[in-house]
């Protein structure tokens, strides 16, 4: 795209860049900025499309000691000031998306966070991999598979980290219901359930416009259930059924699902059975069901608190908030070579995209379709 047109793109879409999918927040997230120190090296972070996703995560990293934002991306000045005065940026770190190339030549600068609507994560993660950065995309990293292995590709290409804010992945009630999972606490993993969605609003959004949302509901909110099915479960889906149901024509156009119901089948015999939505409230639930117990979480992916339980009793760690934890971990899997305990790196992205894609190919013609 030139860069005429890709300015008259971005101004189309800023007054909706909203990067991250809407979860509903379940309590108040307590942001404290902390001392400037640090048990180690501290990752210098750029933030790309500074919507209302970007200011959570910006708000959360005031509590990081080893991430720091140092450079900010964004096609509408008038945020380019206000995030300066606000997280004290100096002017040499403040990009555009014409000339935001330009952070290969600024050391102040180690990775940018890519939180912009789901059709510009791949071709800004290409920009950015190019200029010797390190990539971190929201989720979905792309709006297909094939726009995920072209992230994969240029990172790898430029000797660069990507990783992907699946930040479920380093939540401690989740990580507790993987670990019980994997010491077999759960018996033979025979059945999981989940629901994810809300009702939209303005219909005149990006995540209503394929171009820019690459689909609807699926694309936003229905990823957590395909995630949370494979690392719930512990192993990769081999197939997928799918219908989907639209009754507002009007606000879900052509490409742009309202919901859509999907079943998952996986190599050990257990099945997944899911609902994505954009048309229905309270549905933030993931459930796990085996042979010798179940774990049960509901809120199972907002922001926090995350409640759950399972045959043992009330899971009762404490929360924390996701973003910043987030943040932390990533700086150390970029900086230190940490190993999460559930991956985020653009492989992680990739299986979920070809997923969607499976799902969406399911959804058109109505058989099974392998994975």
């Amino acid at each position: 795209m030139k860069n005429q047109s890709r300015r008259v793109f971005l101004q189309k879409i800023s007054t909706a860049a909203l990067a991250m999918p809407f979860v509903p927040a379940y309590g108040n997230e307590n942001y404290s900025k902390s001392p400037d120190i640090s048990d180690g090296p501290v990752l210098r972070v750029a933030i790309m499309g500074l919507g209302s996703y970007a200011n959570r995560v910006a708000r959360s990293m005031q509590s990081c000691k080893k991430a720091k934002i140092t450079g900010i991306i964004s096609g509408t000045p008038s945020k380019i000031k206000d995030w300066q005065s606000k997280y004290d940026i100096p002017e040499k770190n403040c990009y555009n998306y014409e000339n935001f190339d330009e952070i290969k030549n600024n050391p102040d600068i180690d990775a940018v966070y890519i939180i912009t609507p789901n059709a510009l994560h791949s071709p800004y993660g290409v920009r950015v991999a190019k200029a010797g950065k390190h990539v971190i995309s929201e989720k979905p990293m792309g709006i297909n598979a094939k726009d995920g292995q072209a992230m994969i590709d240029a990172c790898k290409q430029a000797g660069v980290h990507l990783l992907v804010g699946y930040r479920m992945h380093f939540e401690p009630k989740t990580l507790e219901v993987i670990r019980m999972r994997k010491a077999g606490e759960f018996g033979k993993v025979l059945f999981f359930q989940g629901q994810s969605g809300f009702i939209i609003g303005d219909p005149n959004q990006w995540r209503l416009n394929k171009a820019l949302a690459g689909g609807g509901a699926m694309m936003d909110i229905g990823i957590y259930s395909i995630n949370g099915a494979r690392y719930m479960i512990g192993e990769e889906p081999i197939w997928v059924t799918a219908q989907e149901t639209k009754n507002d024509h009007k606000k879900f156009k052509e490409g742009v699902d309202e919901t859509i119901q999907f079943q998952l089948g996986f190599p050990g015999g257990a099945v997944a059975s899911c609902l994505s939505t954009y048309s229905m409230n309270n549905l933030d639930r993931f459930f796990l069901n085996g042979d010798k117990g179940f774990a049960e979480m509901q809120p199972s992916t907002g922001y926090g608190p995350i409640m759950g339980r399972t045959h043992k009793g009330e899971l009762t760690f404490p929360h924390v908030t996701h973003q910043t934890i987030q943040m932390e971990e990533m700086s150390e899997i970029i900086l230190q070579g940490k190993q999460p305990e559930v991956p985020v790196d653009g492989e992680e992205g990739l299986k979920d995209l070809k997923i969607i894609d499976a799902i969406y190919l399911a959804v058109k013609t109505g058989k099974k379709v392998n994975i």
